[in-house]
C-alpha cells in the first residue's frame, strides 16, 4: 500500500471509486491521475514545502484560488467559480490540549472531478472522512463530499455552544443560591470570552452555508443542498443560542456587580453609622481624660459612673435622630417598597 503521509505536506489522497471506497495514492499516483480514472481527493499540508509546490506548479489551481487556500487566517467562506467551489470552513479544535474556540480551518477546492482540501492542525472532520473512505462507507460524489465535510465541521460546534449555554444556566442558579461572588464572576468572564471568540468564526460560517444551500453547481444535487439548507438551519439557531448565552453571561456578570456594590455601599453606611456616633463620645472622652488640673469630677468617686451615662445617653439621642431622618432603619428610602 502507498504511503499515507509524507512530510512534505501530503497526509493522504484518494481515487473515490463511486462506491463510498477509495483507492490510496502517493505523489507518484497523483501525478499519473486522469479524470477518467474517478474522483480524486487530495489532502495536504498548506505548511508543507512540496505541497506548496505542487499546488503553485503542478495542480493547475488559479492563483487568486491558490492564495485564497494558503491564507495564514482565512475566514469561512463559499464561492462558486464556474463548475468548481472554494469552501473554507471553521471546525471545533479538538486537538488534545487545546481550547475548542481556538478553531481550526478546514480549506476545500471541489472541482467536478477532483477534490484538494489543505490544512496544518489535525482536522478530525478530514480524518473521519478517509477512515470512511478506507472501509467503504465514504462519500461516492463531491456533492456528498462537501455535505459531509460541512455536517461533520457543524456537529463538535453545536455541542460546545450547548455546553457553553448549560454552563452560563449554571451559573445563574449559583447566583440565585447566592454562591461566593469572586468566583462566579470569574466564571462568567470565562463563558463571555470563550462566546465571543466562537462567534468570530460561526457567525460568517452560517454566511457560508446559506450560500452553498443555494448554489447551484452540476455535481450538487438537491438532495445535498437540502441537507445543507437544513445545516444552515441548525447552525443559525446556534449561532442565536450563542448571542443568547453571551448577553445572559453579561446580564448575570452585571447583576453579580451590582450585588458586590450594594453590599460594600451596606457596609460602609453601617461604619459611617458608627463613626458619627463614636465620634463625638471619643472627642468627649479625649477632653476628659487629659491630665490638667480642673477636669471636672475629677475628685468624685461617681464621675465615672455620670459620665457613662451621659455618653450612653449622647448615643441613644443620635439614634433617635438618625430614626428621626431616616438615615437608618427601614424607613430608609432605599427600603422602602413601592406601592
Amino acid at each position: 500500500m502507498p504511503a499515507m503521509t509524507d512530510p512534505g505536506g501530503l497526509i493522504h489522497a484518494f481515487v473515490l471509486d463511486g462506491q463510498g471506497g477509495g483507492e490510496p495514492l502517493d505523489w507518484d499516483g497523483i501525478e499519473r491521475w486522469q479524470p477518467a480514472h474517478g474522483v480524486l481527493w487530495v489532502n495536504l499540508d498548506y505548511q508543507g514545502q512540496d505541497s506548496q509546490a505542487w499546488l503553485g506548479m503542478r495542480s493547475g489551481v488559479d492563483p487568486v484560488i491558490r492564495d485564497a487556500l494558503l491564507d495564514r487566517d482565512p475566514r469561512p467562506r463559499a464561492l462558486a467559480v464556474g463548475d468548481s467551489l472554494l469552501l473554507i470552513l471553521r471546525g471545533i479544535n479538538l486537538n488534545q490540549g487545546a481550547e475548542p474556540e481556538d478553531m481550526v480551518s478546514v480549506r476545500c477546492w471541489i472541482e467536478p472531478g477532483r477534490i484538494i482540501t489543505m490544512r496544518h492542525r489535525p482536522v478530525r472532520v478530514l480524518k473521519t472522512i478517509a477512515a470512511d473512505l478506507q472501509r467503504g462507507a465514504g462519500p461516492r460524489t463531491p456533492g456528498q463530499f462537501v455535505r459531509e465535510v460541512a455536517e461533520r465541521a457543524l456537529e463538535p460546534v453545536v455541542t460546545v455552544v450547548d455546553g457553553i449555554d448549560d454552563a452560563v444556566a449554571r451559573a445563574e442558579d449559583d447566583a440565585l443560591a447566592d454562591a461566593p461572588p469572586t468566583k462566579l464572576r470569574a466564571q462568567l468572564a470565562d463563558l463571555r470570552r470563550r462566546a465571543i471568540a466562537l462567534r468570530r468564526f460561526v457567525a460568517p460560517q452560517r454566511e457560508a452555508f446559506n450560500r452553498l444551500g443555494a448554489t447551484t453547481l452540476p455535481w450538487l444535487g438537491e438532495e445535498e443542498r437540502a441537507r445543507l439548507r437544513e445545516a444552515e438551519g441548525r447552525l443559525t439557531r446556534t449561532v442565536e443560542e450563542l448571542d443568547a448565552a453571551r448577553d445572559r453571561a453579561s446580564v448575570t456578570h452585571e447583576e453579580m456587580a451590582s450585588r458586590i456594590g450594594e453590599i460594600t455601599n451596606q457596609r460602609l453606611y453601617v461604619l459611617s453609622i458608627l463613626s458619627a456616633i463614636f465620634l463625638p463620645l471619643g472627642f468627649l472622652a479625649d477632653v476628659l481624660g487629659v491630665s490638667v488640673g480642673g477636669v471636672p469630677g475629677k475628685e468624685t468617686s461617681w464621675a465615672f459612673w455620670a459620665m457613662c451615662a451621659a455618653f450612653a445617653l449622647g448615643g441613644w439621642v443620635q439614634l433617635w435622630l438618625f430614626r428621626r431622618y431616616k438615615w437608618i432603619g427601614d424607613n430608609r428610602p432605599d427600603r422602602q417598597k413601592p406601592d
